[in-house]
Order: structure tokens, then sequence, then C-alpha cells
């Protein structure tokens, strides 16, 4: 393992451990993604989340979702479905952020 680099179970296991985090972004960027999730995610989840084309994204609707798969979900979309992949968008950190949004805050 090169130097400075801490392993993923150790950083999951120090981040439940300090409750609820949510993933690091910087300020300006977090707002961006906060837009992004009521504009861009809103035309198909519904301006207000409850659903629409796409499934709702409320806390009530995602309760109990895993934020790895949410995160999944984002990043690599739904074959099948109307849900595209964002990956081409978004870092790994910044669809993280946008499934903590979404289980604490909507």
């Amino acid at each position: 393992m090169p130097d400075g680099v801490i392993p993923l179970g150790l950083v999951i296991v120090l981040a439940l451990c300090a409750g609820a985090v949510r993933a690091e972004v910087a300020s300006a960027r977090a707002a961006e993604l906060e837009h992004m999730v009521i504009q861009d995610c809103g035309s198909c989840h519904g301006l207000t989340l409850k659903g629409g084309l796409g499934a709702p994204l409320t806390r009530e609707a995602l309760d109990g979702a895993d934020p790895e798969t949410l995160q999944a979900i984002i990043l690599d979309g739904v074959p099948g479905t109307a849900m595209p992949p964002w990956r081409p968008l978004l870092s790994e950190p910044e669809a993280r952020w946008i499934a903590d949004y979404l289980l604490e805050v909507k």
C-alpha cells in the first residue's frame, strides 16, 4: 500500500464512528450539487423529489437505503430505465455527497 493511503475499510469505520458525516466537497461545489439535485434530478424525480418519471427521492422514501448503493446508482445509472449514469459529470466523492444529502436533508 502506498504511503499516505488509508484503506477503504478504515475510512468507512471512521466515518461510522463519527456519526452521520457528509462526503467532503468544497462549499461552492456543494451549492452546485444541491442545485443539481433540485433541477437536474428534479426534472425526473419531481422538483420536490416526491416522484415523477423517477422514483421519489425523499428522506422517507430512501429510509434504510445504503449510501454506497445510492452512490453507485448516481454514478452508473440503472440500465433499462430512464436513470442515466452521471459518472461523466460527477466524481465519486460528489456522488457520495449527493447520496448523503438525500438521506439527511430531503
